[in-house]
């Protein structure tokens, strides 16, 4: 007997000493995880059914961590692979898996997967799942010998204690029920942390699917006097997400003018949802559950449920949890909405405020010189005099080179051809030395790995340019608003991030106040879009650091020149 069989009938013998089934579960989760180096251990139990786990105990979560989660999975996706069929599951990556629901928000990240039924009398019991080998690798087939001989082992010493203890049919239904009702705080929780629709979407169209065991569910969000698709999840036919659709004369519009959620055994329905609706768009229905997103009596669009899974109709309780998880899914979607729109309104405001700034600059400078020059000029030609005329067009070509100097000044603002030509680093160096003019002593630290032969590429077009405007933000603030004399630049890369920080010894401000024009704002946005992090710190009188970190992005090698020949 290898030394691997040993230490698997050490753990099981372990597992049937005990007569407590409770004690024997936890057992075998524990003896799991030491056998197969698993990160976490789940064994789910099969309800009357076997169509469903009626319980999901876990090893290896801490209880934050299980509170974050929220309800807990009952045999869907992934997990529901076991059920149908009980026979070993090994996955790489379980969220590539194509049943996969993926996991809710809190939800710690697994990969490696590796699933065993465990099976008593012939009859399945249940399932021992297992996630995150230790060392990152995917399970093998040792592993997979292993949890399956734990598996058998497990279910000896379960049928054993049940013998000696009483019926657990009470207490699993009593679990249901309390699961049931906790549904919608369970949901809401995993929901609230969330700002960002597209995130919200996805998150309500996967777990309102999981929730109500159905074929497919896609979100409608109403603009205007359209629906839109925004969002599903399950057998969505190919480029349905993003369509719209008029939203009069739709099942959705029926939801949302009564408020009440609508079926589609309901003739009237069935034949708007195949005219107008989702049918028309080439999704089959057997049957369907529409049912309203209502925030603060304001409608916001539906979640259209397809065929159940589980049965022929969506029964009363399918649309009774539908309903309340809708009702948290609305309050999310409405809060994120709010959010995105008054960051549209930020965007356009500062967009305006710059318009502004740059009219007055041109304006203020060079227009009037270019208005002067035009007075001048004239002024001399009425006059007659040669040599009042030559005095003239000499200032003016004077004044013509000063207004041209500034219109370059101006266009480089706007869009630096160092930046294209040269790269970031040659750009930056340029800018300060600009900025030095104004009587600004800056102090630059710019040493970027591709510019010193340390990476092949140059970062993207849009990091780059985001970093630029950073720096140049800051350091036109510190100027313009801070009065500073002196400030710093340092930006750096490495293969993970690229880091930027920007400090005066300006007046300084409350960066918690409200501010105009571009300035933190823009700054702020820059960062978002690329999923970046900005901070400013700074208070009257004590000066002000820009930093800002990005996760490299590097651009794509280019493509040899057809015909070129590649020596090795």
């Amino acid at each position: 007997m290898d030394q691997g069989s040993r230490q698997v009938l050490t753990v099981a013998r372990s597992v049937l000493e005990q007569l407590d089934v409770e004690i024997v579960l936890d057992r075998v989760l524990h003896a799991a995880r030491e056998l197969t180096g698993a990160q976490y251990a789940a064994l789910g139990v099969l309800d009357e059914s076997r169509e469903h786990l009626s319980r999901f105990l876990t090893a290896g979560i801490d209880e934050p961590t299980r509170s974050r989660i929220g309800l807990l999975p009952t045999g869907r996706g992934v997990l529901g692979e076991l059920i149908r069929r009980p026979e070993p599951l090994r996955i790489d990556d379980v969220g590539s898996h194509p049943h996969s629901y993926g996991f809710p928000v809190g939800h710690p990240p697994m990969r490696a997967f590796l699933g065993v039924p465990i099976v008593i009398g012939g009859l399945p019991y249940g399932n021992l799942y297992l996630t995150e080998k230790a060392g990152g690798d995917p399970f093998d087939v040792e592993d997979e010998q292993a949890a399956m001989l734990l598996a058998e082992f497990a279910a000896v010493a379960i049928d054993h204690a049940r013998r000696f203890s009483g019926s657990e049919t009470q207490r699993i239904e009593l679990q249901r029920t309390v699961d049931a009702l906790d549904a919608t705080l369970q949901i809401a929780r995993a929901l609230g942390g969330q700002t960002d629709l597209a995130a919200i979407l996805e998150l309500v169209a996967k777990r309102g699917r999981a929730l109500v065991s159905a074929r497919v569910l896609v979100i409608e969000l109403r603009r205007g006097d359209e629906l839109e698709l925004a969002a599903g999840a399950g057998e969505l036919p190919a480029d349905l997400i993003g369509q719209r659709v008029p939203l009069a004369d739709t099942v959705a519009h029926v939801a949302l003018r009564s408020g009440a959620s609508q079926r589609l055994t309901d003739d009237a329905n069935r034949a708007r949802f195949q005219r107008h609706g989702l049918g028309n768009l080439g999704l089959v229905a057997r049957d369907g559950l529409i049912v309203p997103l209502v925030f603060r009596e304001q409608t916001y669009g539906v979640l259209v449920a397809i065929d159940s899974l589980d049965a022929a109709q969506f029964s009363p309780e399918d649309q009774r949890l539908l309903e309340a998880f809708a009702a948290s899914a609305a309050t999310a979607v409405a809060t994120a909405q709010s959010a995105a729109d008054e960051r549209q309104r930020q965007r356009l405001a500062a967009a305006e405020g710059e318009r502004a700034r740059w009219a007055r600059e041109l304006h203020d400078e060079t227009l009037q010189a270019l208005g002067n020059l035009r007075l001048m000029l004239s002024a001399a030609a009425r006059s007659g005099n040669t040599e009042a005329m030559q005095a003239a067009i000499g200032r003016s070509l004077s004044q013509l080179e000063s207004d041209t100097a500034t219109l370059r000044s101006l266009i480089t603002e706007l869009r630096p051809a160092a930046l294209d030509q040269l790269g970031l680093e040659p750009a930056l160096l340029a800018l300060v030395d600009r900025l030095r003019t104004t009587g600004l002593e800056v102090d630059a630290d710019v040493e970027l790995a591709s510019e010193h032969g340390r990476a092949d590429q140059r970062l993207t077009s849009e990091l780059e340019t985001a970093v630029y405007r950073i720096v140049q933000e800051a350091l036109t603030n510190a100027v313009k608003h801070g009065s500073a004399s002196r400030a710093v630049v340092e930006v750096r890369d490495d293969p993970e991030f690229v880091d930027v920080r920007i400090r005066d010894d300006g007046s300084g401000f409350d960066p918690t106040g409200a501010t105009s024009g571009f300035g933190v704002l823009g700054m702020r946005e820059r960062a978002e879009l690329l999923d970046g992090s900005l901070q400013v710190d700074s208070a009257p009188g004590a000066g002000t650091t820009v930093t800002a970190r990005f996760a490299v992005q590097r651009r794509q090698a280019e493509p040899p020149p057809v015909g070129s020949t590649v020596h090795s």
